[in-house]
């Protein structure tokens, strides 16, 4: 195998770019890296000898299929509702395919001809997905060999802004597709509590933020991810009575977050009649309920959301800038696409700004007739506004996982996520010489 495919230049693209060229100069491959911003592309390749940048659209089948055959490993870093397109090309050309996104059921329903073809196709290669698998499987099973019954699982991580670049009242800015910014958590988080299933759809998700002590770096609001129910069984804990995977945030954001949840500013089901004429004042006024027009429209929304106007709430919506009389300037854009613009503009990672990642593992079990606990904690922090710790962390597994399939050092066909031991200890391996390190702290709770 000689040629890799790179689909995608964007945010989280600059890290892997540059370890794969890299690699590629140390074992005489060759990089295409194709964006249907081939301007992006070109600045992320550079002059490097072994790589080339190019334009494509993905949509377009007869391009992206003609770029897919000329190469051995793809990597889609595209929005997610494009792998499956590159993945079907995949099989038909008989390419290994590599993702940091979460799979699919439909990606799950290639299994079959993938296996058949001897082909590997990975995803959740990442850093949430992917490092949290990798790192959480890594101690299970070691926990697991010392003759240890785990009894509770809880897995949280965060793309933050690091404190000495936080000077937002939202504690936040963006370094990752600011679209899946806005729709996060949108479904219903499911996980596992006392042997308890617990629930928690998307209008009040916000509100049912937990606190967690991140060492070193104080308190953290973790509100629940999507289904963590499903990785009892991937992970090896069937019987387990406890499991948790959330998203980390700093103080206040979940209320502030949880206000535009209900004020309908994250819903991306409908266009906005007339949007590109309107202002952001007049939208907010728009989702208002009629009544006490001898009010403000913030002193309105402050009363809907029981807060009071001087809140810590208003003040985040304030400064976002829901009551300014500037035009949108989106033409038929949803309440969320408007949304995006706005913290897009707004949560702006400056180039001088530093981003950091947390991802924190909480562990307890049973072992020698003691309950114990073990928390498990990685913080990075990137250089600046364009090679971020999210780039870093999200590149890097990627790109380690190519290296070692283009070298033969992993051949185990199948539509995979990183559970399994020949995968996780040479990536994180490999991950420690760049800064990717655990520290563990371990707890006697007394006896079982």
């Amino acid at each position: 195998m000689k040629n890799i495919l790179i689909i995608g230049a964007g945010r989280s693209a600059s890290a892997l770019i540059h370890y794969i060229l890299e690699q590629a100069k140390t074992n005489g491959w060759f990089v295409t890296v194709a964006d249907n911003d081939p301007d992006l592309a070109k600045k992320k390749v550079g002059d490097h000898p072994n790589g080339r940048a190019t334009w494509l659209d993905v949509t377009k089948p007869n391009d992206r299929r003609e770029i897919i055959e000329r190469n051995d490993v793809v990597v889609s870093l595209t929005p997610a509702h494009l792998h499956l397109l590159i993945a079907e090309d995949c099989v038909k050309c008989r390419k290994h395919l590599v993702t940091a996104s979460y799979v699919s059921s439909n990606l799950y329903n290639l299994k079959d001809k993938v296996e058949a073809n001897r082909l590997i196709f990975m995803g959740e290669m990442g850093l949430d997905p992917g490092i949290d698998h990798m790192s959480a499987k890594k101690t299970i099973d070691e926990l697991r060999e010392k003759g240890a019954k785990i009894t509770s699982f809880s897995s949280y991580a965060g793309g933050l802004i690091a404190p000495e670049s936080d000077d937002n009242p939202w504690n936040y800015k963006i370094t990752w597709n600011p679209r899946n910014v806005v729709l996060a958590g949108q479904g219903t988080a499911q996980y596992l509590e006392d042997n308890q299933y617990r629930y928690i759809p998307y209008q009040r998700l916000f509100r049912l933020y937990k606190m967690i002590n991140v060492p070193q770096y104080g308190e953290f609001e973790a509100y629940a991810n999507r289904d963590s129910l499903l990785y009892r069984e991937i992970y090896g804990l069937e019987d387990i009575p406890n499991i948790l995977r959330a998203t980390l945030r700093k103080p206040g954001f979940c209320d502030g977050w949880n206000a535009l949840v209900r004020l309908g500013l994250t819903d991306n089901s409908f266009p906005i009649i007339d949007s590109e004429n309107l202002t952001y004042h007049q939208l907010t006024e728009a989702f208002l309920s009629k009544g006490n027009e001898d009010l403000s429209t913030e002193e309105r929304l402050a009363k809907m959301l029981r807060v009071e106007l001087d809140s810590d709430v208003m003040q985040k919506l304030k400064w976002l800038g829901l009551f300014d009389h500037k035009k949108i300037n989106l033409s038929q854009a949803s309440p969320a696409r408007i949304l995006q613009q706005l913290i897009e503009e707004k949560w702006k990672i400056r180039p001088e700004d530093k981003d950091m990642i947390v991802m924190q593992h909480e562990f307890e079990y049973e072992m020698d007739g003691r309950k114990k606990a073990l928390s498990s904690t990685m913080v990075m922090k990137g250089q600046d506004g364009t090679a971020t710790a999210m780039s870093s962390l999200v590149g890097l597994p990627v790109g380690i996982f190519v290296k070692l399939v283009m070298l033969g050092k992993i051949t185990q066909p199948g539509v995979q996520i990183p559970v399994q031991q020949s995968v996780y200890l040479p990536v994180l391996e490999e991950l420690e010489t760049f800064g990717v390190v655990f520290h563990d702290v371990e707890t006697d709770l007394g006896p079982v």
